[in-house]
């Protein structure tokens, strides 16, 4: 068994059967706790992008930081070993902000694989959920198949409403994909609510954080059109409550949403906007 098993694997399948039963068997529901429950272990996560995030706001109006953004404006190299410099000497880590993102790739791996194991559609399946129970989910067994249905969905599989009247299209098998669109359009919510503002067009970081806020949605949509529908469940659920939790700290701007909205509000303030 590898260390993949240990650490990530079998403490997801566990966690997720254990509260599958005590709500009652319900899977999808079962995945949206599951959801709370890794949002809340990862909050002092996401509490640290959120003061990286401050930190960058913070440094968009900074007098210093904008005499070199317009000082090596052609100089691209040379703006780019600037601003490393006021990093370094000022300790802001440019990355804080993705960290969270990033963490975020085991847990969406380990959530496919424990979802596709507790499910155990097939015999080697069924026999890999065996070994990977704790001695506390002795009675899994009673537990079995799950009942993987919910709303509309089949949590095995892709999700896809189908289109009337017999109608198909290659590239979307399971029919229209309903979920895939709500986690993209989420995603990109969430994205742009928690990105730092920015003045500057030559700011490397803002210029990266506004490519993942496009990338990362369509990346995630991607995933949901190929992969269990169980993801999806994960993907919107963990979406809102990252809203929720940067709402309840005062922290979203939906002003992000609109063009321009993205400038710091200090800089429309001198501009008497």
């Amino acid at each position: 068994m590898s260390w993949w098993d240990y650490i990530i694997l079998n403490p997801f399948t566990n966690v997720l059967l254990w509260i599958y039963n005590f709500i009652g068997r319900d899977f999808g529901l079962a995945v949206i706790l599951f959801t709370i429950l890794i949002r809340a272990i990862t909050w002092p996560l996401n509490a640290q992008q959120l003061k990286g995030a401050k930190v960058m706001q913070d440094l968009q109006t900074d007098k210093d930081w904008l005499e070199i953004q317009k000082k090596y404006a052609k100089d691209r190299e040379k703006l780019a070993q600037e601003q490393m410099r006021v990093y370094k000497e000022r300790g802001i880590n440019p990355f804080a902000s993705c960290l969270p993102t990033l963490i975020q790739f085991p847990i969406i791996i380990g959530l496919y694989q424990s979802v596709t194991r507790a499910l155990a559609s097939t015999p080697l399946t069924l026999l890999q959920l065996g070994r990977s129970l704790y001695p506390f989910m002795n009675n899994a067994a009673g537990l079995i198949p799950l009942n993987s249905h919910f709303l509309w969905m089949d949590l095995g599989r892709p999700e896809g409403i189908p289109f009337p009247g017999g109608f198909t299209l290659s590239f979307l098998p399971y029919g229209f994909p309903t979920l895939a669109i709500v986690v993209a359009f989420t995603t990109y919510l969430q994205t742009k609510l928690t990105l730092p503002p920015s003045s500057n067009p030559n700011d490397q970081t803002a210029s990266m954080n506004n490519m993942m806020s496009i990338y990362m949605p369509l990346f995630l949509g991607w995933l949901v059109l190929n992969y269990a529908s169980g993801l999806a469940i994960y993907f919107v659920a963990s979406n809102l409550l990252g809203i929720a939790q940067y709402a309840m700290m005062g922290r979203v701007n939906w002003r992000n949403l609109l063009p321009g909205g993205s400038k710091p509000a200090s800089s429309n303030a001198k501009n008497g906007k």
